[in-house]
């Protein structure tokens, strides 16, 4: 499978169950999202996905690759985006900061600037290609995550509520973006959301995980107001607004 395929995954911290029993597909082409309060497993589930850590039990694969058994296979496989991304040369220019990493993901150094500047242009950067990233706003520098996500041409992109220090315009235009990548090179995308509006707005199919399990999955017309009823439906003491 060139996506995402998890079956019965569980991982506990000490007395803390943070996934039961989780199964779970994204196929090319598809953005599902992952709905649910802090604390619901999202992010667990996401670094087991990415190798950062291992399940108790249960399987995953990534692009076809067992999380366990082929963990490089896999990193070289997916694209990463997080919301509090800090991991940035701040003195850098964004152009310079790309190269890096390509030099990191094994281009040489002509290739990477190539490589590079194509990126920049790909998130609509190209301007910005020469300015500090100290001096990026919010969505300069999560459209500059989404780029050096793309640096290997990912089958897969994990994004760990990517959105959750934008403001209104930059998250439209990241959610456009995203959207048209799932749609023209037919990657799959898994985003981690407590967002009701950006999981009906940006979803293809959206999976509510609540206290480490699956407890319903959404497809078809999606609103704000239909996936709060699903989560009040299926955990009545949690209070999901829609504002």
């Amino acid at each position: 499978m060139d996506g995402i395929s998890v079956s019965g995954l569980e991982k506990r911290f000490r007395s803390v169950v943070a996934l039961r029993g989780v199964d779970l597909e994204v196929v090319g082409g598809e953005i599902v999202a992952l709905l649910g309060p802090n604390g619901a497993g999202k992010s667990t589930l996401l670094r087991i996905l990415a190798t950062s850590i291992l399940p108790d039990s249960g399987g995953a694969t990534v692009a076809g690759y067992d999380v366990v058994a082929e963990p490089r296979a896999v990193r070289r496989s997916i694209g990463i985006v997080t919301g509090d991304e800090r991991a940035w040369y701040w003195r850098l220019t964004g152009s310079q900061n790309l190269e890096f990493y390509c030099c990191l993901n094994g281009f040489r150094r002509r290739a990477a600037a190539a490589r590079a500047e194509e990126l920049l242009a790909a998130v609509g950067l190209t301007a910005a290609a020469d300015r500090r990233v100290g001096e990026y706003s919010s969505g300069m520098r999560a459209r500059l995550a989404l780029a050096r996500a793309l640096i290997s041409n990912p089958n897969v992109l994990l994004l760990d509520e990517p959105t959750q220090n934008l403001d209104p315009a930059a998250t439209v235009a990241f959610r456009k973006m995203l959207s048209d990548l799932a749609t023209d090179r037919g990657a799959a995308a898994l985003i981690a959301t407590h967002d009701l509006h950006e999981a009906a707005e940006l979803a293809t199919r959206v999976e509510g995980l609540i206290e480490g399990k699956i407890v319903f999955t959404r497809c078809g017309e999606l609103t704000a107001t239909n996936l709060e009823q699903e989560i009040l439906a299926a955990t009545p003491s949690l209070d999901f607004s829609v504002s």
